[in-house]
């Protein structure tokens, strides 16, 4: 099956009420079955930066060399295939590029981004992400987050030092782990899962996330 010309891509952005500008960027094309969104963070617009270089980026390698990865198996490395393998070097391409920002522009210094990438290809669906966006999956009324967060919080969750309502009150908010361009290299989690008709995926930064719960 392929999922290219059986999906439906929509992308929103607010600002909202907590910050008097946006430090996200969202792109979306269902040419080529490719979903970002980018969470920045920084001074001076700095996140926004940030984040507008990881989805282009991301955008322009995925629309170059996608095909390229469909036609050729050989792109795929050990445990990803061709197409994973190419988001995550999207991904870590992206990195470079704003950590090399981030060095040689002062007012840049510091600057990063969360990053969370989906990609609909055949009867598959790769799921990228570093830092705290998230991608949740509602298939047959039964909403789950599938991916995990690069957060202080759920360090400490993990380590069982604290539950996850523990963490909530007991933790600094947005305290991220990962995120793209604060290193020179950074690690990204990237999973594969099977698709079914009708799924919806809903990627989201944690402006999100924070204000409404899972069963909202």
């Amino acid at each position: 099956m392929d999922l290219s010309s059986k999906i439906e891509l929509v992308n929103v952005s607010d600002t909202g009420m907590q910050r008097p500008h946006n430090e996200d960027s969202t792109i979306t094309d269902p040419t080529i079955g490719l979903a970002v969104v980018a969470d920045g963070m920084g001074g001076y617009r700095a996140g926004e930066v940030a984040s507008a270089i990881a989805a282009k980026t991301i955008l322009d390698t995925m629309r170059g060399e996608l095909q390229a990865a469909h036609n050729d198996p050989r792109n795929a490395s050990p445990s990803l295939s061709a197409e994973s393998t190419l988001v995550r070097d999207s991904i870590l391409d992206a990195n470079r590029h704003i950590f090399r920002t981030a060095t040689d522009v002062p007012q840049y210094k510091g600057m990063g981004t969360t990053v969370v990438v989906v990609l609909f290809y055949n009867n598959m669906v790769t799921v990228a992400h570093v830092g705290d966006s998230r991608v949740y999956r509602l298939r047959n009324g039964h909403l789950d987050q599938i991916t995990t967060d690069h957060s202080l919080a759920q360090e400490l969750i993990n380590q069982g030092l604290f539950t996850a309502q523990e963490a909530e009150t007991n933790t600094p908010k947005n305290w991220v782990t990962r995120a793209l361009g604060v290193d020179e290299k950074v690690e990204v989690d990237v999973q594969e899962r099977v698709a079914e008709s009708g799924d919806i995926y809903l990627l989201c930064s944690d402006g999100l996330n924070d204000m409404i719960g899972d069963e909202e």
